[in-house]
């Protein structure tokens, strides 16, 4: 993961980027390129797996870059979410 976020934010800086990479902006593209991959999806099942996995990328390092800009441990916060919906759904249900 340390070399997936170093080629990421080299990307980024590379071209003056950061300082328009706001939480508030990220979240926006973040939603953005979702509703791109759902529009893979938007008629029927069948999809182009090399435009679907580009949208999917696309919302990867949008939220990678979200994690390092709001300074939290990406494994950190999947594993409590995990956590809680255990609880929230637990195996028996």
């Amino acid at each position: 993961m340390k070399e997936t976020m170093q080629k990421i934010l080299e990307f980024r800086d590379e071209r003056g980027w950061k300082p328009y990479h706001t939480p508030e902006n990220l979240a926006k593209s973040i939603s953005i390129e979702a509703a791109e991959l759902l529009e893979c999806f938007q008629w029927n099942n069948e999809f182009d797996s090399i435009h679907v996995n580009e949208e999917l990328a696309d919302v990867l390092i949008y939220c990678l870059q979200m994690v390092d800009v709001l300074g939290v441990d990406a494994k950190q916060i999947i594993f409590e979410k995990l956590e809680k919906n255990a609880v929230k759904y637990p195996v028996q249900k």
